[in-house]
């Protein structure tokens, strides 16, 4: 993949849902590491803006997003992790993803999400699909890889931060999450793993989180925050909405969910949030891709599991 023009063949493709060649996979991991080693753990992003949640491998739901909110690189985008595991095609979602980074640096922000991870996607799917469509473990690597040079947040015309979970008690100011070493697997505590698996709760201060990993969080805390930093918004995902998207604590954060009909069984509907040049919210609420639009997934029965 040495040109644009190889790029730019390697993103028709997958864009077809077939996968492209190990070598090509390299190639394009090579690349995606030198841009992202580029970017700041609060990577700044101008508006207008589509912000996305979890995709989850929900390849021809991806597809059915950009017919709502628009192709690369026409809207710009922010995606706000999960992108692998549950769905039957991570592998393509995740490269065309990353195609479309490298493509258009400037056009794409991903955030790592809690599944961008080893030992996550070693459980939930990714790491199964790498090697039944390559054969070998490598392309897991690679993109695994990859995943350790992914930003930890993106912070819209200096207004509305996104990120994959929610805040740490460990973080009061953006200078804490920009000093964060982030090059490293996800950590099982600490304010690196808080990013990625907090939640906002109906409770005062924080809480224990049930899911084993972060912290339970109030309208208190995401309120002191967004003060302190001179914010008027927080974009997550990580929590399935049946609404597609949920906004909480007068409007302080919002949660907005990408995959529709989740886990193949959920029949929720997504959403997307648009932010225009001045950074006024518009939420389009999509449905899964017609039956007719998919090529029929592996027999394979999704893991009960709901992070």
């Amino acid at each position: 993949m040495g040109s644009g023009d190889d790029l730019d063949a390697a993103i028709e493709q997958l864009k077809r849902c077939e996968p492209i060649r190990e070598s090509e996979v390299k190639n394009l991991c090579a690349k995606a590491k030198e841009l992202l080693g580029e970017e700041s753990n609060v990577q700044p992003v101008a508006a207008p803006v589509t912000i996305v949640g979890d995709i989850h491998g929900q390849f021809y739901d991806l597809r059915e997003l950009f017919k709502v909110g628009g192709d690369i690189p026409v809207t710009n985008y922010v995606f706000m992790g999960d992108y692998v595991d549950r769905g039957f095609y991570s592998v393509e979602t995740f490269l065309l993803l990353l195609a479309l980074k490298v493509r258009y640096p400037s056009r794409v922000t991903l955030v790592r999400g809690n599944h961008e991870s080893r030992q996550i996607t070693q459980v939930y799917g990714f790491y199964d699909e790498c090697l039944r469509k390559y054969g070998s473990v490598n392309v897991w690597r690679y993109c695994t890889d990859v995943f350790d040079f992914l930003t930890l947040s993106a912070l819209v015309g200096e207004r509305v931060l996104c990120l994959h979970g929610g805040l740490s008690p460990s973080i009061n100011t953006f200078d804490q999450i920009r000093l964060i070493e982030r090059r490293q697997e996800v950590p099982h505590d600490g304010a690196m793993c808080d990013l990625m698996w907090s939640d906002p709760e109906d409770i005062d201060g924080w809480g224990l989180s049930p899911r084993g990993a972060g912290y339970l969080f109030g309208g208190d805390v995401v309120q002191q925050f967004n003060q302190t930093n001179g914010i008027d918004l927080i974009a997550r995902s990580h929590q399935l909405v049946m609404e597609g998207y949920k906004s909480l604590f007068n409007d302080c954060i919002v949660t907005v969910w990408s995959a529709p009909n989740y886990c193949y069984r959920c029949g929720n509907v997504a959403s997307i949030l648009e932010l225009d040049e001045h950074q006024h919210k518009n939420y389009k609420i999509f449905e899964a891709a017609p039956q007719e639009t998919r090529i029929s997934g592996p027999e394979r029965k999704p893991i009960e599991y709901f992070l």
